[in-house]
C-alpha cells in the first residue's frame, strides 16, 4: 500500500451499478479505514435505480452518486483496483493490486437478481477488508 491508510478503486463499464454498490458496502463497512473510489470505462448518465433500491434496503444511500469516467490518475492514486466486467478498457499500471470480480450486471435486472447481486458484492467486500486491514472486522454502520 501507498500509505497506511489503503486505496480501492471499483471499476465496471457504465459505473452505475456493481461498482457504486461495492463502494458503498466498503465505504459503509470499512468506515474511514480505506480511501474508496469507483469509475466506468463508458459512464452512465445516472446511478441504476434498482441499484439505489437494493442498497436502500440494506441502510445504504448511494442515490447522490454519479458515475465518473475511469481515468489513469485514479488508477494511480489506488493501490488495489478490482475490475467488474470492464475488459480492455482498464489501464494496467505495475505495482498495484489487481482483481477481476465476475458478477452479474445489474443492468435492467429486476429487484430479486439485483440483490444477489448486492449479496455477492458485500461477502466479497467483507473478504476485502480483512486483506486490507486484517483482524479489523468490518464495521457494520447499516
Amino acid at each position: 500500500m501507498t500509505d497506511s491508510k489503503p486505496s480501492v478503486l471499483f471499476v465496471c463499464v457504465h459505473n452505475a451499478g456493481r461498482s457504486q454498490m461495492a463502494a458503498g458496502f466498503l465505504t459503509n463497512l470499512a468506515g474511514d479505514r480505506v480511501d474508496v473510489r469507483s469509475a466506468g470505462s463508458m459512464p452512465g448518465d445516472q446511478i441504476n435505480p434498482v441499484a439505489v433500491e437494493a442498497m436502500a434496503e440494506v441502510g445504504i444511500d448511494i442515490a447522490g452518486e454519479q458515475p465518473k469516467k475511469l481515468t489513469d490518475d485514479a488508477v494511480i492514486a489506488s493501490d488495489v483496483v478490482i475490475t467488474m466486467g470492464c475488459g480492455d478498457e482498464c489501464p494496467y499500471f505495475p505495482g498495484k493490486r489487481y482483481e477481476d470480480w465476475v458478477l452479474t450486471d445489474p443492468a435492467g435486472q429486476g429487484i430479486e437478481t439485483v440483490r444477489e447481486v448486492r449479496d455477492e458484492i458485500k461477502a466479497r467486500i467483507e473478504g476485502l477488508i480483512e486483506s486490507l486491514v486484517p483482524g479489523t472486522g468490518a464495521v457494520d454502520h447499516a
